[in-house]
């Protein structure tokens, strides 16, 4: 009898606190009932990356999902508290060859739901065979970011950055608050995966920045990095929910002579909403041919 009453109080105490970080929220009932109803948004996208100074043909993915964030633990909470702030966790994959070998890269950003500048959290990681590298950053006073790499000399134990715009967290911005997007002149922190491929120092860069219609459905964000000879591109949907339909991203790709000008970009083939986490059965394997991930 007592283990049942336990089990019963536990069970209330653990409902009652995963609705905590939710009830925190204002009241946005488009925004609330969309981004919580217990499913994700997966959105899959045809890729042309740039790479060695080629393009190669792969598949990218943006997964965003709602969850409790542990600040103790600095990961999702699944124990859910009163303490935990809730997020809008982007998952950002890109696969592609070059060549022989295959590249699968992610990066998972941690951004507050409400009133949100910087994400709490984002790691990166990039994966082909000649190694992989792993960079996260913590959003405390300043951000502290680790990074370990394959290549010699590019691991840091920690380095400590003043707080900027994060490119990063564009993507959950364009989601979020689109009013809300930096505008002007300011510093911005590349993305993790531009960084790590291009070799390029991890610190903010002056940014010219700008948001303009494309047409009556759909806006274009882009972000110029004059330092680095770097345009990105996003266009998004100017009604609620903002999906984004496509980007561009045109830098200098290669070394030496095979240096060229070039534009990794991504172009919507599906969305869908579904709790994914539970659609690991071999019957579920069609959901990704609906997402034109299996050719």
């Amino acid at each position: 009898m007592n283990y049942i009453l336990f089990t019963i109080i536990l069970f209330v105490s653990c409902q009652e606190n995963k609705t905590t970080a939710i009830d925190k929220l204002e009241e946005n009932t488009s925004k609330k009932t969309y981004w919580y109803n217990n499913e994700a948004e997966i959105s899959s996208y045809a890729l042309s990356q740039a790479r060695y100074g080629e393009m190669h043909s792969g598949k990218a993915v943006l997964i965003f999902v709602t969850e409790p964030f542990s600040l103790k633990k600095n990961t999702k909470s699944d124990t859910p508290s009163k303490d935990d702030v809730s997020v809008l966790k982007l998952n950002f994959t890109k696969t592609f060859n070059t060549g022989i070998y295959p590249y699968s890269m992610m990066t998972s950003t941690f951004f507050p739901f409400e009133n949100g500048k910087h994400s709490l959290k984002i790691s990166s990681s990039s994966q082909e065979w000649c190694g992989h590298t792993y960079m996260e950053l913590r959003g405390k006073e300043k951000f502290e970011v680790q990074f370990s790499s394959y290549f010699e000399g590019e691991s840091i134990n920690k380095v400590s950055l003043q707080k900027n715009y994060l490119e990063d967290d564009i993507w959950s911005m364009i989601r979020l608050t689109p009013d809300d997007l930096p505008i002007g002149n300011t510093k911005v922190i590349p993305s993790f995966f531009y960084l790590g491929l291009l070799h390029k120092e991890l610190k903010a860069y002056e940014c010219q920045l700008s948001i303009s219609k494309v047409n009556d459905s759909i806006t274009k964000y882009v972000i110029m990095y004059p330092e680095l000879e770097r345009t990105l591109t996003i266009n998004y949907e100017a009604d609620f929910p903002h999906r984004i339909v496509s980007w561009q991203e045109a830098y200098n790709s290669g070394w030496g002579e095979n240096q060229k000008r070039l534009t990794t970009s991504a172009t919507i083939i599906e969305t869908m909403k579904t709790d994914y986490w539970n659609k690991h059965s071999n019957k579920d394997a069609d959901l990704r041919i609906k997402l034109g991930l299996e050719e």
